[in-house]
């Protein structure tokens, strides 16, 4: 009977290993690759919208005899960073949180809950406003607080987009499913400078009349443009809820081979019918749930330990200099003076930041996802996450030592190049190879571990950034540049999965599996 659930098993999921790319493959990376479309939205667009509320909010009056002038202002440094902190520290807590949930209550009953958490929060984040009490919080504070919250549902999205993709994906296109899915992240940081630039064209008659309580409408353009980021998740909601659990999770944790094959069967044909379960109470008690002690167990092997310690490192080495640049990019543009100046007008300083923003993207964020979209099952992830980390070390340090004798445009070139290889390089891949390298029963938890050592390396970025100051420049880069180099290193400890099944990648795992599962389970009765 065993040796028949196991050839079962391996029969079902050969099948699925090896299917030719459908459209089931295409509809789970859509509908993963929209929440993630959403998630860069909300997460990036807080680097335009801080300039539009210090704007607002922080504005500075000078009189010139008996007229008063508006001059655009902006946030204190401390406000600033806190405001872009607090939904990192929120995605950090995701990550983990929904990470370990997805191998405990599987991948279908998380997904959409955060989703869910995501679209309320940025509908709140929009209309945040200084509460009632003189002593209450500001606008500031409430956007602080929803951030943090909307960070939480964002960092869910890392772990259980990855893995149902990972998990449901054919081997020969797994690396391209999964970078497709973060490849959206591209679209939502590009779209949300489209969005800004539209909105803020729409305002220009208003902006530009000489009233000097203009300043004004901006709450209107910050408010919408956040806004903007709850549609693509409502579309996505739906999809979400409704997508089964992965045959994988069913098998090998449910410990329901039969129903997993089923689940193959009927994603494989493209059948929407809907079985009824029968020995229910007979099949609960199959299903081994993975816990920290047995994980615990796995770790301590170094031929596991390592591969964790090797994904974790390099995403939190890649986020430093990630989100170093990308959440800091207007201040990094005005530094070589394109965006700044004191004599622009709100609209002026607001175009050039987003024109800034847009060329970026356009040239260099967009692109790189996509060239690993292309390359990534036929080069491998390693040989990309490696190539990446080299090419980031060189374009950091040159723009540290020679932003002076660069000029505008050389300058922009390389800023642009070095987003085109954070993400046709690791940004791409270090989140590909944790929803392939660990077993079914960690997986998801080990993603999210990987992805929250990422955002840990983020926090630290903005906190380095805001001690050092935007006018420290060649520090900022020279400390980015030197953590690239720790990603390399450590992207040495990395298996390539190129080409190898899942169950291929974790080959010979299985004794040590079932042995970390034994002393989970009896660790009580051995001697200490």
């Amino acid at each position: 009977m065993q040796k028949d659930r196991l050839l079962e098993k391996q029969g079902a999921l050969d099948a699925l290993n090896n299917a030719k790319f459908g459209w089931f493959h295409i509809k789970a990376c859509l509908v993963s690759g929209i929440g993630f479309f959403t998630d860069a939205y909300d997460l990036f667009i807080i680097q335009l919208a801080v300039i539009m509320i210090g704007m607002v909010y922080y504005h500075e009056e000078i009189r010139d005899g008996d007229t008063i002038i508006k001059k655009a202002d902006k946030l204190y440094p401390v406000s600033e960073t806190l405001l872009k902190q607090s939904a990192l520290i929120g995605t950090l807590i995701g990550q983990l949180l929904f990470g370990y949930l997805a191998d405990i209550l599987g991948r279908k009953k998380m997904y959409g809950t955060e989703l869910l958490i995501i679209v309320f929060t940025t509908i709140t984040s929009a209309f945040a406003s200084n509460t009632a009490s003189p002593n209450g919080l500001t606008v500031v504070g409430m956007l602080i607080i929803w951030r943090f919250f909307l960070g939480i549902g964002i960092g869910g999205d890392y772990p259980l987009s990855a893995i149902i993709t990972s998990e449901f994906a054919n081997t020969k296109n797994r690396g391209a499913m999964i970078a497709a899915v973060f490849a959206m992240q591209g679209f939502g940081i590009l779209t949300g400078s489209i969005v800004s630039l539209i909105v803020l064209l729409s305002f220009s008659s208003k902006l530009n009349n000489g009233d000097p309580l203009n300043y004004l409408q901006i709450d209107n353009i910050w408010r919408i443009i956040i806004g903007f980021g709850a549609i693509p998740g409502l579309v996505a909601i739906y999809f979400r809820m409704t997508i089964p659990e992965t045959p994988r999770f069913t098998m090998e944790i449910k410990g329901d081979v039969e129903k997993g094959a089923r689940n193959i069967e009927q994603v494989l044909k493209q059948d929407d019918t809907v079985y009824v379960d029968s020995n229910q109470d007979e099949k609960k008690q199959k299903e081994q749930k993975p816990t920290f002690r047995e994980l615990k167990y796995y770790l301590t092997k170094w031929d596991h330990g390592k591969v964790l310690l090797g994904t974790a490192m390099a995403w939190f080495a890649l986020d430093v200099g990630f989100y170093g640049i990308n959440l800091n990019q207007s201040t990094i543009l005005k530094q070589i003076g394109f965006g700044g100046g004191s004599n622009l007008s709100q609209y002026e300083i607001l175009k050039q930041a987003i024109y800034g923003n847009l060329i970026t993207s356009a040239l260099g964020t967009v692109p790189g996802y996509w060239l690993t979209v292309l390359f990534v099952d036929k080069w491998g992830r390693k040989t990309i996450q490696i190539m990446g980390f080299v090419a980031l070390t060189i374009l950091f340090l040159l723009m540290g030592l020679c932003k002076d004798i660069l000029g505008q445009f050389l300058f922009i070139t390389l800023y642009t190049l070095a987003n085109l290889f954070n993400n046709f390089g690791p940004n791409a891949t270090t989140f590909i190879i944790p929803g392939e390298v660990f077993p079914t029963r960690y997986r998801s938890t080990c993603h999210g571990i990987s992805a929250a050592a990422g955002k840990l390396g983020a926090i630290i970025s903005q906190v380095w950034f805001l001690g050092l100051g935007a006018e420290n420049f060649k520090a900022i880069m020279l400390t980015f540049a030197f953590f690239m180099l720790i990603g390399l290193g450590f992207t040495f400890l990395i298996p390539e999965t190129k080409g190898k099944s899942l169950e291929e990648i974790c080959q010979g795992q299985e004794q040590s599996i079932e042995m970390c599962i034994y002393l989970s389970n009896y660790s009580q009765i051995i001697p200490r």
